[in-house]
């Protein structure tokens, strides 16, 4: 849909217009084109433009439109500058015909563009690709941060971020990678892809792997709008609507993360009248919508067991009212559906909390630690288990163990602290 706007602010427009209708604009161009490094150079033209005459000329009555027909023209236009492309020439003037000379109203196209978005997602996430350059790639192109942007979100130079992203192009060409849909299996597995680029991109934003912020919400906020394109893109399938439903769940609680001195909140001390209840709705919506896909048969995985454990972090008013038995019976179907460490780690938090500290303690001792590497996960949730067990020295040992591994400032001070308190207890206790 077309971006809203205000005609009194040209800059304002242009960026909302941007943020909007960049995907559906390289999509639309790339299926043109059947290149994605000149469909995103045609849309940046079409950008330029808009900066160079809005704020002279006003803008237009429907900004979406004016910037894909500006940049079809600088599309004809480069093409009619290659001779050897005059074929494509006469695609593209028919493809312009009739369409957004004129100033058409795009809604009566949004099957067709938002198929194309649905394609430019799939092929941000080719496998050619790595994790990382697919969710440089995905911000880029799907997203429409800047280079800077994504750069600073993931702590990288943009020279350095500006390469990633050229590399993936690259990739993508001599990979020949087609702009269609992927079908059957390969379809399947593409958009476990997709889905995990996203979620890859959430927990960025929600919890940073270095740096000195505990979180960065542009990228999280990113992942969120990423995740509900994706289920308005596909909205038969469970999992969409579950990661859609687990990001927006967790996102709600990003204000209640850090307190007024900017100090991190951990889960159990948050305020939760400071959860964002707008999005706590839209991520509840998402899940029963994917609930009743799933008691009609639809498969469901990880991204819908997860937010169905999150949605009972969400129905509890107080943190004691939390119901860790039915989370952790969740988190032992997770652990089926979708093992490995960090499940079980988090499946120990739960046990130690619906059963007590011992019980958790069993589930992380039957975890191989090697698997997480130097993360400070298991030092950090084995020194929360100890304290709860009452065993503070070792609960102190096991904190400054995980913030000695972490590369994030905040969580350091936050596992500091913990390690602190609880000598502290020692000390008052003897």
């Amino acid at each position: 849909m077309p971006a809203e706007t205000s005609t009194d602010d040209p800059t304002g427009a242009i960026v909302a217009a941007w943020r909007a209708e960049s995907a559906r604009l390289v999509g639309a161009l790339t299926r043109m084109t059947r290149d994605v490094d000149l469909a995103e150079d045609l849309a940046q033209d079409a950008l330029v433009a808009a900066l160079e005459q809005w704020p002279a000329t006003g803008v237009p009555a429907n900004p979406a439109a004016w910037l894909m027909t500006t940049a079809k023209r600088r599309g004809i236009d480069h093409f009619r500058r290659v001779e050897n492309l005059r074929r494509k020439v006469a695609e593209l003037e028919r493809a312009s015909e009739g369409e957004e000379v004129e100033m058409p109203d795009l809604d009566a196209q949004v099957d067709h563009i938002e198929d194309d978005v649905l394609r430019l997602i799939f092929l941000t996430c080719h496998p050619s690709l790595t994790a990382e350059s697919r969710a440089a790639l995905t911000l880029r192109l799907v997203g429409g941060l800047t280079t800077a942007e994504i750069a600073r979100g993931f702590l990288a130079s943009e020279a350095t971020m500006g390469q990633r992203i050229s590399r993936a192009k690259k990739t993508l060409s001599a990979a020949h990678a087609e702009f269609e849909l992927p079908t059957g299996a390969e379809r399947t597995q593409r958009l476990d892809d997709v889905m995990a680029v996203i979620y890859l991109i959430f927990n960025e934003g929600y919890t940073a792997t270095a740096g000195d912020s505990w979180m960065r919400p542009d990228l999280a906020n990113e992942a969120m709008r990423l995740a509900r394109m994706l289920a308005e893109l596909a909205p038969d399938e469970p999992e969409v609507l579950g990661l859609q439903a687990l990001l927006e769940i967790q996102g709600s609680r990003m204000t209640a993360r850090l307190d007024e001195h900017g100090v991190a909140v951990l889960l159990e001390a948050q305020d939760r009248s400071r959860w964002d209840q707008l999005l706590i709705r839209r991520g509840l919506a998402a899940l029963q919508q994917a609930e009743l896909l799933a008691a009609r048969g639809k498969p469901v995985g990880k991204y819908f067991l997860q937010a169905l454990i999150a949605a009972q972090h969400a129905r509890a008013e107080r943190a004691e009212d939390t119901n860790w038995r039915r989370i952790a019976a969740l988190y032992d179907v997770l652990a089926d559906a979708a093992p490995g460490p960090v499940v079980e780690v988090n499946r120990a938090v739960a046990h130690g909390r619906a059963f007590g500290p011992d019980a958790g303690l069993a589930v992380l001792d039957e975890l191989d630690a090697g698997e997480l590497g130097d993360s400070p996960l298991v030092p950090s949730v084995r020194g929360d288990l100890l304290e709860r067990a009452g065993l503070h020295v070792r609960a102190s040992e096991a904190f400054n163990e995980a913030a000695a591994r972490t590369r994030n400032e905040s969580e350091r001070a936050v596992l500091h602290r913990r390690a602190e308190l609880n000598l502290t207890r020692v000390s008052e206790s003897g």
